[in-house]
């Protein structure tokens, strides 16, 4: 008898950045380093106080212990008061369930909203977590093309003219992965105005929040009346903190969202770590100063970027960058970015991402992780994108 296995998840495509690891098991040994731009991973540790501070509780005995579904409620409060300094106005601790990073958290919200069949609308680029969860979960991903012209945010309209009756959320990552582009507090103030008069939810993935660009401003949607009914805001405090082998996310969400994501909760992994409990509430309540040097250390990264690649007169051309990355169109027109990647990987020694893993109609793009190229090697991966010969 043949195992009959799910068409469903057979049709998701295969993890992209594990595709690109096992490409670089055919990289030629030249003695040429590799550039990884292909995972979006600190090159710094943590804080060294953090540090400190998990030695002494692992330690603990009930650190090797379950805590509620949702999370400690004393590590869910100090988490309340860092959205309450870094927004303005945020969630009650009881509008907060820790979890397996902000991909979990994805899981969890489209679990509660929608059944096998609905359509939930995603501008590309999409981050491909969410196509594949999707995909999974039998939910149509109803995509709005890209246009370089207005960097893939959507226009208000053309997210409207794509709600049917089947529609229960709009899914919208800012500051962007792959692209790094940042929809403004107005723009986010627009969209969920939007989703009020529709009654559908708004659904923001805010994994790079605390990677803003100067001088722009954190939304104000927790401040808007029966924010609740309208708006999740998925997290990721990996990037943030520097722990992102710890997979440390939540969901924000209403307490009756809350509520029916615990059934989901426990049934996939109980609870988030308790070791990462205890490094989000030290972190949340002692590194608002330590976030703000990294960021600013980000931005450094990303201006200098953007300055070697316009110096090297590369053929890459850069549409924009933002969080973590740098989103660039190839100059190898009418060939897949798949066959891209494979050739920067063996002929110029670089791993990124191939548009293509962003959505469809996405082959002319490439995403670049640039948040994990330290300062001093990002001359020499210009000048690598410059020299090659596409």
């Amino acid at each position: 008898m043949t195992l009959s296995l799910s068409p469903r998840v057979a049709k998701v495509p295969f993890p992209p950045i594990s595709a690109v690891r096992e490409q670089l098991v055919a990289r030629p040994e030249d003695g040429l380093e590799l550039v990884d731009l292909c995972q979006a991973v600190p090159d710094y540790p943590p804080a060294e106080s953090l540090r400190k501070h998990l030695s002494s509780v692992v330690n603990d005995c009930m650190t090797a212990r379950y805590t509620q579904d949702e999370g400690l409620p004393n590590v869910r409060e100090e988490i309340s008061c860092w959205y309450e300094r870094f927004y303005v106005q945020g969630p009650a601790s009881e509008e907060i369930c820790l979890t397996i990073g902000a991909s979990q958290a994805f899981w969890l919200a489209m679990n509660v909203l929608c059944e096998p069949g609905d359509e939930v609308i995603v501008p590309l680029p999409a981050y491909f977590d969410h196509l594949m969860g999707l995909g999974a979960l039998g939910i149509t991903a109803n995509h709005i093309p890209y246009e370089e012209t207005s960097s893939g945010v959507p226009a208000l309209e053309s997210v409207a003219k794509r709600i049917t009756p089947r529609t229960k959320a709009l899914l919208l990552v800012t500051p962007s992965n792959p692209s790094g582009v940042v929809i403004t507090a107005d723009e986010l103030a627009g969209f969920f105005d939007m989703a009020r008069q529709h009654d559908i939810m708004l659904v923001v993935d805010e994994t790079y929040n605390a990677f803003l660009p100067p001088g722009v401003a954190t939304h104000g949607l927790f401040a808007r009346r029966e924010w609740q009914k309208n708006f999740i805001h998925l997290a990721s405090f990996g990037k943030t903190f520097a722990l992102t082998g710890f997979r440390a996310g939540a969901l924000v969400a209403s307490r009756a969202i809350i509520r029916q994501a615990l059934k989901v909760q426990d049934s996939m992994v109980v609870c988030q770590p308790h070791i990462t409990q205890l490094a989000l509430a030290y972190a949340c309540t002692h590194l608002d100063s330590w976030v703000s040097e990294r960021n600013r250390e980000m931005q450094q990264r990303q201006s200098l970027f953007r300055d070697a690649l316009l110096a090297a007169d590369s053929r890459f051309e850069l549409l924009s960058a933002g969080g973590f990355f740098a989103w660039v169109k190839h100059p190898c027109r009418g060939v897949s970015s798949v066959a891209v990647v494979e050739r920067l990987i063996c002929e110029a020694h670089i791993a990124c991402l191939p548009g293509s893993a962003f959505g469809p109609g996405l082959d002319n793009y490439l995403r670049l992780a640039i948040g994990n190229l330290p300062v001093a090697e990002i001359d020499s991966a210009v000048a690598r994108l410059a020299c090659w010969k596409a």
